[in-house]
């Protein structure tokens, strides 16, 4: 008779990198947040589907100060998913986990205010043409209109558009499209393994994207509130 411990497949571990945003407060805190909730107008879609890492380093805290943050971003739909930097034993539970020895992989370039005359536009009208791939850790972000890859969007790595996004070459990492708010943004690309793919805010994850898509050239639009995909050998 077979031992069922014995059937049984041996634990494997596996490491997986995302990429992740790490905020971090400066006092005045109030001021911070201002500068955030200004970023967030600009780019209503930038924190879709990103996870966000607080760093407290550098500041002196409370425990009910740091509640107090926690309860701030949460309001602005930023769900923290760890924090660095933390005084010992000020974290536990009901808290998002410490987490250290991350690894640096650049700033993310925030978008300028728009001029006033730009600020009624509705959708953005100047391009971005990247004739180099986009390598893993690398952020592209263009709120001023469509992004367009000649080469391929790494895994690891986030195009993030104001418009329209095209890349000819493979997809494997996140495309955010229509961050400042369009609705009618659309993703293509050639070869379709996204980490993430994003319009307008809504967004869906690799495990949330029909695998038959996968590999093939794929449109992505916004319809009646979801994201649907369409197949370039289709036809339309």
């Amino acid at each position: 008779m077979t031992n069922p411990a014995e059937a049984r497949p041996p634990i494997r571990f596996r490491g997986r990198s995302f990429m992740a945003t790490v905020l971090a407060p400066v006092p005045p805190v109030s001021d911070w947040f201002a500068d955030l909730d200004a970023l967030c107008r600009r780019a209503p879609a930038f924190f879709a589907g990103r996870p966000t890492i607080l760093d407290l380093t550098g500041l002196s805290l409370t425990r009910e100060d740091l509640d107090g943050l926690l309860a701030e971003l949460t309001a602005r739909n930023i769900p923290v998913h760890g924090i660095e930097g933390a005084p010992p034993g000020m974290l536990g539970p009901g808290l998002p986990p410490s987490l250290f020895c991350g690894r640096p992989a650049g700033e993310v370039a925030m978008p300028d205010a728009p001029a006033p005359e730009a600020s009624a536009r509705t959708v953005p009208s100047r391009s971005l043409i990247l004739d180099s791939p986009v390598r893993s850790g690398q952020t592209i972000l263009h709120l001023e209109g469509d992004v367009t890859v000649l080469g391929a969007v790494a895994s690891g790595s986030e195009v993030i558009a104001g418009g329209s996004i095209h890349v000819y070459g493979p997809l494997r990492g996140r495309a955010v499209a229509g961050a400042s708010g369009n609705p009618a943004a659309r993703i293509w690309c050639r070869r379709f393994e996204p980490e993430l793919v994003a319009i307008d805010g809504l967004y869906k994850a690799a495990d949330d994207l029909d695998p038959a898509f996968r590999g093939q050239p794929v449109e992505v639009r916004l319809v009646d509130d979801s994201l649907r995909l369409t197949s370039f050998d289709q036809g339309r």
